[in-house]
């Protein structure tokens, strides 16, 4: 039988379940998507907590984040690399235009695209979150060893490549 890494949690021929280990087996301190999601909700409370104070939303927060690294983006590339649903995205961009931190502008060559671009007050607005944003990121990866973050961020691009449903 072929493996494809020690402990046989991952196996190649995946359809023969009878080679299928079962979660009991595995163990949620080794099932990956579980620790993904235990990890993620942890970091998104604990933004969401600091982010009241700042009278913000992770949402907002998101989006502000993305465009504060690009020029432009449209409202489906927004919610791509925002992780936010379309819907959700809406209201948020509405009120963040409210607030005076982003334009939604209609492109040249096709009207229907509004291309989104944070002003001076939304760069402002994230310049007040980073701080906490990078702290966290420090609180996760304490104790952890440069090249261990680089190995597992690398790993993680790999697994988005896998699992994606677009170019982005």
């Amino acid at each position: 039988m072929e493996e494809r890494f020690s402990g046989a949690i991952l196996r190649t021929k995946r359809e023969d379940t009878d080679l299928l280990p079962s979660l009991g087996e595995i163990g949620l301190n080794n099932f990956a998507p579980y620790l993904m999601n235990r990890l993620m909700a942890r970091y998104n409370a604990n933004m969401a907590e600091e982010l009241k104070s700042l009278d913000m939303t992770t949402a907002k927060m998101r989006a502000l984040a993305v465009l504060s690294i690009t020029s432009s983006v449209t409202i489906n590339e927004l919610s791509v690399f925002a992780v936010t649903e379309q819907s959700t995205l809406s209201r948020t961009l509405d009120s963040l235009e409210e607030q005076g931190f982003i334009r939604r502008q209609p492109r040249a060559e096709d009207m229907r695209v509004r291309d989104v671009t944070i002003t001076e007050e939304g760069r402002a607005a994230f310049d007040q979150v980073w701080p906490t944003m990078y702290e966290f990121l420090l609180q996760m990866f304490d104790g952890i060893p440069e090249d261990e973050h680089r190995a597992f961020v690398a790993t993680l691009q790999k697994i988005l490549r896998n699992v994606r449903k677009n170019e982005i």
